[in-house]
């Protein structure tokens, strides 16, 4: 055996043992280096292979290659060895107990007043009923002129509207989008609108400055009293029919005047011993119908509008309305 060749057999035994020993990947690294850096005894044997004899350099080369790829092998198992005792040291520290109580999971609900609109809009898309929305920033001529209401109505008085200018107001009901349907479609027309409304009001706990509401409208050849009176009663008896001691639902309606609608009427439900006006119905006032471009002899319609806030109230049994909004999660998460 040559010289060269015990040396490269000491340098891979002695870089084997170092190698073996070695328990972090920095020094793994460094050890790495020092083998094939530029100094390195590796570097310095294959720098004096012109020295070996011409008939020896191709096993002496042989070799060389061989011992190099020995100890890249090593290097690889080596790190590998080590990452995976990293690893579990890792997950020896971050063990998990199974059988500890898992922490409480808070889940979202839907709003009382959400699940209130959803069962609106699914009795309703029962009994035939298309949702249409309509814009909360009104002009005057669809909030008030259309609907029949005259510029002299106590209405239209700033102590009951919110005006943004002259000839625009926060809409105070969703009968303005009943005046946009028509306008763009004939009859037969049955809709609902719900919406967002604002009035000057005094807020208490049946009453708020900005709430809820649902338009609805049906007009067509034929229509008549009966068929609003049967099509209120009808998803009234739906909606309450789980409410907190309802025991059945107890309705009326009472005669009323509405500008919009002739004849008119309120209807008000039993509610805690006492009468809760729900909202307010009517056939269609036959000018509003001549507003739009609907013949009045031809076709007839009805209309009513009532508060979501009032539907949640009376469905979860709830005697203040301004819960709702008062963000309350020890209240919320009871639904």
């Amino acid at each position: 055996m040559s010289d060269l060749e015990a040396r490269l057999q000491q340098l891979e035994t002695q870089t084997q043992s170092a190698i073996s020993q070695i328990s972090n990947s920095a020094e793994l690294e460094t050890t790495r280096v020092a083998f094939f850096g530029k100094k390195s005894d590796l570097t310095q044997i294959l720098r004096g292979m012109g020295g070996v004899p011409a008939e020896d350099r191709p096993r002496i080369g042989q070799l060389v290659n061989e011992v190099k790829a020995r100890l890249e092998s090593a290097f690889d198992a080596r790190k590998t060895e080590i990452l995976s005792a990293q690893l579990d040291q890792k997950l020896a520290g971050e063990t998990i107990d199974v059988t500890l109580p898992a922490p409480d999971i808070h889940f979202g609900r839907r709003h009382p007043l959400t699940q209130t609109l959803d069962d609106i809009v699914r009795i309703f898309s029962n009994l035939g009923f298309s949702v249409v929305e309509g814009p909360e920033v009104e002009n005057v001529y669809y909030n008030f002129d259309a609907l029949n209401i005259g510029p002299d109505h106590p209405a239209r008085y700033e102590r009951d509207t919110l005006y943004v200018s002259d000839d625009v107001v926060l809409r105070t009901e969703t009968s303005s989008v009943q005046i946009r349907v028509l306008e763009n479609r004939q009859p037969p027309v049955k809709i609902i609108a719900p919406g967002r409304v604002y009035r000057r009001e005094a807020v208490d706990r049946t009453h708020g400055a900005m709430f809820q509401q649902v338009e609805g409208l049906c007009v067509a050849e034929g229509v008549t009293f009966g068929d609003l009176k049967g099509t209120i009663s009808t998803f009234l008896a739906q909606l309450f029919e789980a409410a907190p001691g309802s025991g059945g639902v107890q309705t009326r309606f009472r005669p009323h005047f509405f500008p919009f609608t002739e004849p008119s009427a309120e209807f008000d439900v039993l509610f805690n011993g006492k009468w809760l006006e729900l909202g307010g119905c009517g056939m269609v006032h036959p000018k509003v119908l001549e507003n739009v471009g609907v013949d009045p002899e031809k076709y007839t319609g009805f209309a009513f509008g009532f508060g979501i806030e009032r539907l949640a109230m009376i469905k979860f049994g709830i005697d203040d309305l301004r819960l709702f909004y008062e963000n309350d999660l020890r209240f919320l998460e009871q639904f």
